[in-house]
Parts: C-alpha cells; structure tokens; sequence
C-alpha cells in the first residue's frame, strides 16, 4: 500500500512540474542571455527588442512595423529583406520589425492578451516618434497582432 501512494505522489508532483513553465531567462539579468539589440522600455517595465529597416523613419513616407511569425523574430521581417534597397529608397520606405513579447530578446508578458498586444505596437510606434498615423504588416501567427491593432487602435 506505501508503495502504490508513493508512486501516486511521484505522479501528481511529476505531473505538477511538467504543467507548469519554466521561469524566464530575461535578457540582461545575471542569469539571462546578454542584450544585443536596441530596446523599448515599455511603461509596465518590460522591454520589446527591435530592428529598423529602410530609410530614417524621419523622411520615411510609409512607416510599417512588421509582426513576425511563430518560431521567429524581429530578424526575419521578410518585406525588408526581400525588397531592392533602390525601390526602398524611392517609396521611402521605413520598417520597424520587433520581437513580440516572449520572442528573442523581448521581455515576456505573463499577462498577454489581444489587446496587450495591439497597446505594445502603439507603445512602439509612439516611442520611435512614428506619428499618429503608421501601418502594420504581419506574417503568421503574428497576423493577430493586426487583428488587435484594428480592433482596439483603428484610429492609428
């Protein structure tokens, strides 16, 4: 009997640890990866890392921020790599890729929602000086992130 509700705990506390995630290794903390990538400091504290593509947003005519996929990050923004730096010079083209929260070297979020998501994007917009009006192209699973900015910031 001993061994059947010992063999029972072991399960349950088993079961327990694989239920339950890891904690994160956040970037720059003394156990976390080092930071190699410029970073927005957002206002609950978390940082989003993120890349710039293209022109200065300053003369940029079209300013996107591009969401990527699953299983990628802000180094795999497919419109800024794929398009001729000529034709991205003469649309004057400026994109700002970015690692979603819990990607790369962004900071996760353990209280992510749709809407947390589509708040980061404007969050990035303002703190990069995009103005009120930018555009948001995603790819994959990051299409939910537009989902959210058309949703809960239509008017950005």
């Amino acid at each position: 009997m001993f061994v059947v509700v010992l063999l029972i705990g072991l399960l349950l506390a088993w079961a327990y640890r694989a239920t339950r995630p890891l904690p994160p290794n956040i970037c720059g903390s003394p156990c976390g990866p080092p930071i190699t990538a410029p970073r927005i400091k957002l206002r609950d504290g978390r940082h989003l890392a993120c890349k710039e593509h293209g022109v200065p947003a300053e003369v940029a005519k079209y300013k996107i921020i591009y969401v990527h996929g699953l299983f990628t990050c802000r180094h795999s923004a497919v419109i800024a790599k794929n398009l001729p730096q000529e034709l991205v010079e003469e649309l004057g083209l400026y994109i700002v890729s970015y690692d979603r929260p819990g990607y790369g070297e962004s900071d996760p979020d353990p209280k992510q929602t749709v809407k947390s998501l589509a708040l980061d994007v404007e969050e990035l917009a303002d703190q990069l000086g995009l103005g009120s009006k930018f555009y948001v192209i995603a790819y994959s699973i990051g299409c939910h992130v537009v989902w959210g900015c058309l949703r809960y910031i239509p008017h950005r």
